[in-house]
């Protein structure tokens, strides 16, 4: 995902709910509220979120999950409430409520729902799998030191490149900035653009350009977008666009894989979840890159998001909630296994889990999961909407070549500054 929340753009929905007692499902219902009292007798009933994923088998899996917790667990119904639409407006907005879930998922998680006392610290969830987590999947749920939530799946975002396109111009895949610039520029021909990065020409490449320098977004509640570095890998993007390499405007963003597979560009940034598709259509002819480093003492990136399941700390059932948790995310690699590999495409945040994943084993999805575990980063859990916002409109002046790049972006760090200092109280 990215900070624009562009996992909920590619998935259809479906909707409804679904109540499982005692490993079966005893009732229906067509809405996503939680629902009336349990019928069956069972002491506890957890209402259970997921935003509605559009992979074939999803839902049901979930259902399947379950069902196997309420079976070894009978005096705990769960009620799996599958939320179609604008999850996150919707979530946002329940969680005001009494009908706020007692477990649900957050996709870029958001710190200031630990800050407000919504969500439950999980560290007594972990034991000795805490280890076991990668480090961005333990580090994007820290807040003041705890642990606020327990990954789910890594979406891994980085840059594909067609192998036999850059060899027959002679183009070795680029390391370095410049040779990103000079490989999408040689790349560039009458008939088509050397890269694509999103149909407004940005997508994630200011997030991607200022960690690549060594700089940071927003480090323990400072905006520093604002550094020397930053600004400097900022002002560098405008050459991607003065060079009249990236393709804009096509039928379908970033996120999918069309224009990389359809042979409209040589070079995509995209993520995991694509692979599949790209393998069908260009079998091995095919590569995956971080974003170079900007230049001498910056750092390749690549784009870290994914799903994280966390607890509500002011409803009814925090403790059947939190084994629910522990239960489904931490104990049952399993299941863990067959959600980031069975439905879509994505890497597993336990290492052991991962390593066992036969789709990640081999060739190009094992480098990925290589290179998410070396320069892989996931956005700060500071970066809301306002945000994001600020910084993604100063960046498109800068690249557009509107105003004083210095001024746009100072002014974009007091709005930003504004929003975090509010998110902290």
């Amino acid at each position: 995902m990215s900070a624009h929340r562009t996992e909920l753009s590619r998935r259809r929905f479906l909707g409804g709910s679904l109540l499982i007692v005692a490993g079966s499902v005893v009732t229906t219902a067509c809405d996503t509220s939680p629902g009336a009292d349990d019928p069956s007798g069972a002491k506890t009933t957890l209402n259970v979120w997921y935003h509605a994923y559009g992979e074939a088998g999803a839902q049901q899996a979930a259902l399947r999950y379950a069902t196997a917790f309420t079976k070894a667990h009978p005096d705990t119904a769960v009620k799996v409430t599958w939320v179609p639409g604008d999850y996150t407006s919707k979530l946002g907005a329940t969680l005001l409520t009494d009908a706020a879930p007692d477990v649900f998922e957050t996709g870029d998680f958001n710190e200031s729902l630990a800050r407000r006392g919504q969500i439950a610290a999980l560290d007594d969830l972990y034991g000795t799998a805490r280890s076991d987590f990668n480090d961005n999947a333990i580090g994007c749920v820290t807040v003041d030191g705890k642990l606020y939530g327990v990954k789910m799946i890594d979406d891994v975002m980085m840059l594909y490149f067609r192998k036999s396109a850059l060899s027959k111009a002679g183009i070795t895949p680029p390391t370095t900035y410049d040779e990103l610039v000079a490989a999408a520029k040689a790349l560039t021909t009458k008939d088509g653009k050397g890269l694509f990065v999103g149909n407004d020409g940005l997508g994630d490449t200011p997030i991607l350009a200022v960690r690549s320098n060594g700089a940071d977004l927003v480090a323990d509640g400072k905006v520093a977008f604002g550094s020397p570095q930053a600004l400097e890998a900022l002002t560098g993007l405008k050459r991607l666009r003065d060079d009249g390499s990236l393709l804009l405007g096509f039928t379908t963003d970033w996120w999918d894989p069309s224009a990389f597979t359809q042979g409209v560009v040589p070079m995509q940034w995209c993520g995991l979840w694509a692979m599949p598709a790209v393998k069908a259509a260009l079998g091995e002819d095919f590569g995956v890159l971080p974003w170079p480093a900007f230049k001498a003492g910056g750092a390749p990136v690549v784009r870290v998001g994914g799903w994280t399941s966390c607890v509500n700390a002011k409803g009814r059932n925090v403790d059947a909630a939190k084994r629910f948790v522990q239960w489904l995310w931490i104990q049952e690699t399993g299941s863990q296994k067959d959600w980031a590999e069975s439905y879509g495409f994505h890497v597993p945040p336990r290492r052991t889990v991962a390593a066992g994943a036969d789709k990640l084993s081999e060739g190009v999805a094992k480098e990925t999961v290589e290179l998410a575990a070396k320069y892989g980063k996931y956005n700060p859990g500071t970066w809301d909407t306002a945000v994001s916002t600020a910084f993604t409109a100063a960046a498109a002046k800068i690249v557009g070549g509107q105003g004083d790049p210095a001024e746009t972006l100072a002014d974009a760090v007091r709005k930003a500054q504004t929003a975090v200092d509010k998110q902290r109280g």
